[in-house]
């Protein structure tokens, strides 16, 4: 199925006020997706051949994979339906699923290539981490800890990760080797979990429309603490901008000029990650080689689960991430910047750290 057109997306945008329900696409329940597959996109034989050919040119280029753009990575049939779908997930549902990226005929430069590619029609590819990563490795590290240290990035390690957004407007994921055994992916609308917050505990979702202490988790921009504040509930110019990182709240109370949280913060946190994680709301998919998922983060959360991995380097589970800003972003109020480094849209959401030259790795590290 492909995406609804720029037009009817953007004429069902969502209308949000102060602690007033959202209405709008962005707000859905399980149910509705389900047993649907009116979120999956299945690459056909022609996009194959089509991104194939397109790897193929940037490979006899020699150019740089970060300096490649959209006009050296040109798809005649598939990038009008990316565009679409990127559409969708700005301004539709929030969430899109493509399957069938050839990972098992490519090498890995390759795939990360064709992934790039990608990306050059959904936005600007921003950095993730304090290494300038422009395409993340989602992969466990065997970091000291692993994720039971509160500064450790969960993503590298194999623990799981609570809900959360990422600090970029729309996140990517491809999946190149899936784990032994677990990991499963979720995600929910945070629309909609704002909207039963409001009506279960308004009280609550008052808290949470309050700036909240986040932790950079030792990734400081120059100019900036070790942490900062940023609602969770950002109302601006008639939308609802969600930012929700659960685990930097609790690093944030280290900082003696934090302190712990409230009873009343402890209690409308998890009751935000409680009703996201209900059957109500939950969508749950096991990401496969070869999968591609897109979410809008200012209207979805997401999560995973733990998983036990392969002993091999080589046949542990490992995902490719963009972190990407497009063109077609949201307006964000000037809070953001605390986090985003700008609120310009497409450019804007990305860590960016002395020392450090932006460049796309072809493993973790």
């Amino acid at each position: 199925m492909v995406a609804p057109s720029p037009a009817e997306s953007i004429s069902k945008a969502r209308v949000a006020a102060p602690l007033i329900p959202v209405q709008g696409p962005s707000v859905w329940y399980a149910d509705e997706y389900k047993n649907s597959d009116t979120w999956v996109y299945h690459l056909t034989d022609l996009d194959v051949r089509e991104l194939t050919f397109a790897v193929e040119g940037v490979q006899k280029s020699g150019k740089a994979i970060k300096d490649v753009t959209q006009a050296d990575f040109p798809l005649p049939i598939l990038g009008p339906r990316l565009i679409q779908i990127r559409e969708e997930v700005v301004n539709g549902r929030g969430f899109q699923l493509l399957r069938g990226f050839p990972v098992w005929k490519f090498t890995t430069e390759q795939t990360v290539i064709g992934y790039w590619g990608l990306g050059t029609y959904w936005g600007r590819a921003v950095s993730q981490n304090k290494k300038h990563h422009l395409i993340g490795h989602v992969k466990d590290l065997g970091l000291p800890g692993g994720h039971h240290n509160i500064v450790n990035r969960v993503y590298a390690t194999h623990g799981a990760q609570p809900y959360h957004c990422d600090p970029v407007d729309v996140v990517g994921l491809l999946c190149l080797k899936q784990a032994k055994e677990g990991g499963l992916s979720s995600w929910a609308s945070s629309h909609a979990v704002h909207n039963e917050l409001l009506k279960r505990a308004p009280e609550l979702a008052s808290e949470l429309a309050q700036p909240q202490y986040l932790d950079r988790k030792n990734e400081i921009p120059i100019g900036k603490g070790p942490f900062y504040k940023l609602p969770v509930f950002n109302y601006h110019k008639g939308r609802l901008i969600v930012f929700f990182r659960n685990s930097f709240y609790q690093a944030a109370q280290r900082h003696p000029k934090v302190g712990p949280l409230s009873e009343t913060q402890v209690n409308a946190l998890d009751t935000f990650a409680a009703i996201a994680a209900s059957d109500k709301l939950r969508m749950d998919w096991v990401l496969q080689p070869g999968d591609l998922q897109l979410l809008n983060n200012h209207q979805i959360v997401h999560t995973r689960a733990e998983f036990v991995d392969h002993e091999e380097w080589e046949r542990k589970r490992h995902l490719l991430r963009l972190w990407v800003a497009p063109p077609n972003g949201w307006p964000l109020p000037t809070e953001f910047e605390e986090q985003y480094g700008s609120t310009e849209i497409g450019n804007r959401g990305a860590i960016i750290i002395p020392g450090f030259e932006p460049r796309v790795p072809l493993d973790a590290e």
